[in-house]
């Protein structure tokens, strides 16, 4: 394989696994900041709790209870595959999974801090008026949230394309397949070459200092 191959595979692979990643993650993590930030019933903390807690767990134990839940032998994981013959362990899609689970709290905090900004009154009014929930979240909430919302799905993205441990663990480093950028750093710097290495190292740590610059300027103008 020729090093331009060595290089643009992982690099796709992690550009279109961060993406997904982070659209899954903004899905769940602004669903479930807005419903815990208006919504007041037992068991609240400890579901925020939960969805925090990738924040501090190790990567590889984050890998090891996404193998106990979609391997093989499984609960959800012996269902895919008794029900529809699917594995995600070894695939990309497996990759997407990990990477959403390590970069969901990411969205959810910056999500929830930036729906506690909004002011009750401008969606109590809506809500007088007779717009739906829905309609509310829509039209009040989202649009005056949208800045925080941006800034922590930016924060995940970068988290996503830097993810190593729990992908590693779900969906292995099979060049052409699963093999991110973070991995092919770790293979470039096992076989000794050190000017891939390098290369790979200087785009991920562009490509992170934009995007943490970008969210930190989104986030002054929000609490501005």
């Amino acid at each position: 394989m020729t090093n331009t191959y060595l290089i643009l595979s992982p690099l796709l692979l992690t550009i279109k696994v961060a993406f997904l990643a982070t659209i899954c993650a903004l899905i769940i993590g602004v669903t479930a900041a807005f419903l815990l930030s208006r919504k007041k019933f037992w068991g609240r903390d400890m579901i925020e709790v939960m969805l925090s807690l990738p924040l501090v767990l190790p990567p590889t134990v984050l890998g090891y209870y996404l193998l106990v839940l979609i391997g093989r032998n499984g609960v959800f994981g012996h269902w895919l595959q008794e029900r529809f013959g699917l594995s995600l362990i070894f695939t990309w899609q497996g990759a997407v999974l990990a990477a959403m689970v390590v970069s969901l709290p990411l969205v959810f905090k910056s999500a929830g801090a930036a729906f506690a900004a909004v002011h009750k009154q401008c969606e109590e009014a809506a809500a007088t008026l007779g717009a739906s929930a829905i309609t509310v979240f829509l039209r009040i909430s989202l649009p005056l949230a949208w800045r925080g919302i941006l800034a922590g799905s930016m924060m995940a993205f970068a988290r996503a394309m830097g993810e190593f441990g729990a992908t590693l663990m779900v969906a292995g480093n099979l060049p052409g397949r699963t093999q991110t950028l973070s991995m092919a750093v770790y293979d470039a710097v096992q076989a000794g070459d050190f000017q891939q290495a390098n290369f790979l190292v200087l785009i991920i740590t562009v490509v992170s200092t934009i995007i943490l610059y970008g969210s930190g300027r989104l986030l002054q103008t929000t609490w501005r």
